[in-house]
């Protein structure tokens, strides 16, 4: 495998993100004393950062490793959203199609972080699903977008914050595949069967727990492709790619099934780390159609941005460095 000549065909690759876009808010400060009004820390805070979450941070994660991304999403008529709509446009992503909506709030999700730990989350959100209207006006915009730029892939990111509705993801697969778009989802508890016939399934292992029920007491090829079975009668997807923590990565397509074990790394902050997973899965298979390739180099991403606190996007540089040493293709 040429990795210098794949790295470079990224910027090669459209990519359509749609889901749930956030506001990732972060007050870093010190705790040196008990507050005299509660048994609570009193943070002093001295430092305050922005950054893009949800299916934002997907964007961004492509758009660091260099593909032309468009995003569809619906944020509030507030500050917040004017903000997160300036930090995704600064850093390349293309909000055109994003929707403003009076009815909503922007998510922002405030983080209070003393010595690299979270001491506490405020979260400012609307989490209903958005009214038939505005579902049509999303699927229109996507519609277009297809017609016109011809995406490779439509990537679903949900945060089961209202923006993707089980009518509006039945109707965007079923337009991708009359296109030849492929489609691959990050999937939530709330619409988990609703992603019937995508070609990427990618929930973590606690996600298809719950779906399925099970217990799964021992984790073994053997088990996960029974979970891979269980899900396929339901959704009728093409690839499973499960996520399993510290334990690494599984997938499968049809008889072609392996658990990839995760790299040793020191882990800061797991937040995000599944947005970045999608991102590299996603782009890589468009290019190459590779199963075993696109989860061994999402596995390492996914340890990467692990290494960092916080919401961050994969270093292509680093990726790019990591994938010669470890993968042997």
């Amino acid at each position: 495998m040429d990795f210098n000549k794949l790295f470079e065909s990224f910027s090669d690759i459209k990519v359509g993100v749609i889901g749930d876009v956030m506001l990732d808010t972060y007050w870093w400060g010190k705790v040196e004393r008990i507050s005299p009004e509660a048994p609570v820390p009193i943070v002093a805070l001295d430092e305050r950062e922005l950054r893009i979450g949800g299916a934002g941070n997907v964007a961004l994660n492509l758009v660091s490793l260099g593909a032309k991304v468009n995003i569809f999403s619906v944020l509030g008529e507030d500050e917040d959203g004017q903000v997160l709509d300036k930090l995704l446009t600064d850093q390349g992503i293309d909000t055109s199609y994003i929707i403003f909506s009076h009815a909503r709030k922007t998510t922002n999700k405030i983080r209070i972080i003393s010595r690299n730990q979270q001491m506490m989350r405020l979260d400012s959100e609307t989490i209903a699903d958005i009214d038939l209207e505005v579902e049509s006006a999303i699927y229109d915009r996507v519609s277009d977008y297809i017609t016109s730029e011809k995406p490779a892939v439509m990537i679903f990111e949900d945060y089961n914050k209202g923006v993707l509705t089980e009518g509006l993801i039945t109707r965007i697969i079923h337009l991708c595949r009359q296109h030849g778009v492929i489609t691959t989802v990050d999937p939530k508890k709330k619409n988990f069967f609703a992603y019937k016939g995508v070609d990427i399934f990618k929930p973590n292992l606690k996600e298809v727990k719950e779906g399925l029920n099970l217990s799964l007491e021992k984790l073994s090829l053997e088990s996960m492709k029974q979970v891979h079975t269980r899900l396929q009668e339901v959704l009728e997807h093409r690839i499973s790619f499960i996520t399993l923590s510290e334990e690494g990565v599984f997938y499968q397509n049809n008889g072609n099934a392996a658990i990839i074990p995760s790299h040793r790394r020191n882990i800061a902050d797991v937040s995000g780390a599944g947005d970045t997973v999608i991102a590299v899965a996603s782009l890589v298979y468009a290019l190459t159609g590779d199963i075993g390739l696109f989860s061994e180099m999402a596995n390492i991403a996914g340890g990467l941005v692990c290494e960092e606190v916080g919401t961050a996007a994969i270093n292509k540089e680093k990726l790019l460095a990591e994938c010669k040493l470890l993968i042997n293709k």
